[in-house]
């Protein structure tokens, strides 16, 4: 019995992966960022409907070509895998050439598509990003809440963002001397040095602050 698209491409992309260093779909999920139902698409032969970024993602984290990864999983109806350019036809060197500058712009602009995409998705779970550790904290004093199922559902940003390299600053409920640099004061005042605690954490990626962590004063009882 032949094999169907999803077992031949599930075979081929598991090559790919032991070949690139990986362990397994889990290992190539979180390397690249991609999600589950992008990666099945490939599997069933529908990688030319997936968008560009994650494309490029894949290719750079199984190291290999633009060109031989769509040539790996695309059906030979989307493109011919076997095509090569006709040296007595003037057109198809033209058509090689123009898709050689095409693959090395796509390469060219890799970092640019990862950085934007980045930015993006950040935007978009901005409003997790701030609320999500002062909830986490929350449901711990109180494991019976219902709400504790919740927190491995929501693994896969934690290492999304993680990925990215973007780290939190500090832990809800953490005392420590306040500095305008790193943090934004939401209650009480407080001068430079003297003792804060964080309500909400900061985020940072690199050197660059991306939310300060918000703190309150700490009253001083005599």
């Amino acid at each position: 019995m032949n094999e169907s698209v999803y077992e031949q491409n599930s075979s081929k992309l598991r090559v790919l992966i032991e070949k690139a260093g990986l362990e397994n779909c889990q290992e190539l999920l979180k390397t690249t960022g991609i999600s589950p139902w992008q990666l099945a698409r490939v599997q069933y032969g529908l990688m030319h409907r997936i968008p560009l970024e994650t494309i490029l993602n894949l290719s750079a984290a199984l190291k290999i070509s633009l060109d031989q990864l769509i040539a790996t999983f695309v059906p030979e109806s989307k493109y011919p895998r076997n095509w090569q350019p006709q040296e007595e036809n003037a057109d198809s060197r033209i058509e090689s050439q123009e898709y050689q500058r095409l693959q090395q712009t796509i390469e060219q602009q890799r970092e640019t598509l990862e950085l934007e995409f980045r930015n993006a998705s950040l935007q978009a779970i901005e409003s997790w990003l701030l609320q999500w550790p002062t909830a986490v904290a929350a449901i711990s004093k109180n494991p019976e809440l219902p709400a504790e199922r919740l927190l491995l559902l929501m693994k896969p940003i934690e290492e999304l963002v993680s990925h990215w390299g973007v780290e939190a600053m500090y832990s809800v409920g953490e005392e420590l001397p306040y500095d305008p640099k790193w943090h934004e004061l939401m209650k009480g005042d407080a001068n430079p040095g003297e003792m804060v605690q964080v309500r909400y954490v900061g985020y940072k990626q690199g050197g660059n602050i991306l939310h300060k962590a918000k703190v309150s004063a700490l009253k001083i009882e005599n």
